[in-house]
């Protein structure tokens, strides 16, 4: 089976980090935000991440030049294109929300997000379901997100609630009530978790939060009580290979340890995170794990196992698989 033309399935990949710089060089532009760079070939070299704590900082300032709600539209309607270039017949995306509601009210951005979700959906054809997060590192907003959230959800725009940004010193523990509160409403629970701290990040993901799926969550390798956990409740990680690379948390010249957390019996899935920031896609990932030795058979395992566990009805996940399956 061709890879491109793959049909395939995505869960952890964020709107914002799939916008290119010449895209955000341009709304900063259009919205007179200033960059930390004097031409589009500095912000490009600004752009290329460095290490986690330069990521966030580059995430952050490229967020900041959204200052119009109908540049959530724009963003989400190339979001549809992008993915469908790619013969993704399904995602679900993260929305950035903490930097969403201290910029607007919830009533202008979630027309904004409607019209651009419709917009993509008349125009490509494939499926999108958001889930909005808190940043972490911005934890004050969490209230402000769940709010707003909720009220999207009302609307049919919005399926779940995530947890993102910087890992290190915002443990879970900070978000058990907004999570609470999310769950008790019907939202489907996620959250970043392993990445850029271990073992007991995931485990209050789990216990805390009560995630139904971790994303990156590659840390779990180092805490073998976690590893049957996850392997007995058959908990979907969503791993994003070359995301761990760039940010350092895989060593360039490693195979990837999705290999070891297959042969541990875990549920894995594969996604692409920032692909913009990251120079990557859905179809990449795949293509990089076949160079590491994966079978075709195992990429579609992968894929299907994405459809898994999305958090689409058990008769759409029946219409997929009867299509693609």
């Amino acid at each position: 089976m061709d890879l491109k033309k793959m049909p395939k399935f995505e869960l952890h990949i964020h709107v914002e980090g799939a916008v290119t710089a010449e895209t955000y060089y341009a709304l900063a532009k259009k919205n007179q935000v200033k960059l930390p760079a004097k031409d589009l070939a500095g912000w490009k070299q600004f752009f290329e991440f460095k290490n986690f704590a330069h990521f966030i900082d580059v995430y952050t300032r490229a967020v900041s030049v959204l200052k119009n709600p109908t540049d959530y539209t724009f963003l989400l309607e190339k979001f549809y294109k992008f993915q469908a270039a790619q013969n993704i017949v399904y995602t679900e995306a993260f929305l950035s929300a903490s930097f969403m509601v201290l910029e607007f009210s919830n009533t202008e951005i979630l027309d904004a997000i409607e019209l651009g979700m419709q917009r993509g959906r008349e125009k490509y054809g494939v499926t999108v379901n958001l889930i909005p997060d808190i940043a972490r590192n911005i934890a004050h907003t969490q209230q402000a997100v769940l709010n707003l959230v909720l009220e999207g959800q009302k609307r049919g725009l919005f399926i779940g609630l995530g947890l993102g940004g910087m890992e290190q010193g915002f443990p879970p523990k900070l978000f058990t009530e907004t999570y609470a509160e999310a769950k008790k409403n019907g939202l489907r629970l996620v959250a970043h978790a392993g990445e850029a701290a271990g073992a007991d990040s995931i485990w209050g993901a789990l216990n805390l939060l009560h995630a139904e799926r971790i994303g990156h969550g590659i840390r779990c390798l180092e805490d073998s009580n976690l590893l049957l956990h996850l392997r007995e409740k058959q908990i979907p990680i969503e791993v994003s290979p070359t995301s761990n690379y760039c940010l350092g948390v895989v060593k360039a010249q490693e195979n990837h340890p999705i290999r070891q957390m297959l042969d541990a019996g875990l549920f894995c899935t594969i996604n692409s995170d920032d692909p913009a920031m990251f120079s990557t896609n859905l179809t990449q990932e795949y293509e990089l794990l076949a160079t590491q030795g994966f079978s075709m058979e195992e990429l579609w395992q992968l894929n299907l196992n994405a459809l898994e566990a999305s958090f689409l009805s058990r008769e759409e996940k029946a219409k997929f698989r009867a299509k693609f399956g």
